[in-house]
């Protein structure tokens, strides 16, 4: 029995500093922790004290899971968005699966769930650059061909005209 109480503190101690580690805590951030306990150490933790630290661990780390999947879904969302935007401005039509083509070509990725969240931010702002910058270029040359019609347009001769 008393082997089996060894091995499961040993456990639950090894699952401790995986969690700390996961979470990024230093030193400092690890003794502030079991300060409550009245220990300096892990080891010099009751069992059930040290499950209990790693439950809250557990729930931390979860935690900001979430927020950071919720984040990459986000940004997931926005490279369809800007994909879908340019692909409306050219006069095709794309569903999802096609968006998605789209994006692992540009990025050179096998699967859409498998691009970087670097990678979508540079799709994002690539594709919404092709928009504006596609627009602000008809725009230019309709002002040009209107100013053109009304002949005030000036044109340089070119060398061998001259």
């Amino acid at each position: 029995m008393a082997k089996q109480m060894d091995r499961l503190h040993r456990d639950v101690q090894k699952r401790y500093h995986t969690l700390c580690n996961l979470l990024g805590l230093d030193s400092m951030a690890k003794e502030a922790l079991l300060a409550p306990y009245g220990v300096s150490s892990s080891s010099d933790m009751e069992t059930h004290d040290l499950v209990d630290v790693c439950g809250a661990l557990d729930r931390e780390l979860a935690g900001r899971k979430s927020k950071a999947s919720a984040d990459l879904d986000k940004l997931r969302k926005q490279a369809m968005a800007a994909i879908g935007s340019w692909l409306k401005h050219i006069g095709q039509q794309g569903d999802i699966g096609y968006i998605k083509a789209i994006a692992c070509r540009t990025t050179g990725h096998k699967t859409f769930n498998s691009i970087p969240p670097q990678r979508l931010h540079n799709i994002i702002g690539l594709y919404n650059n092709k928009v504006r910058d596609s627009v602000a270029v008809e725009k230019v040359s309709r002002e040009i061909g209107s100013k053109r019609k009304g002949g005030w347009v000036a044109c340089v001769p070119s060398a061998g005209e001259a």
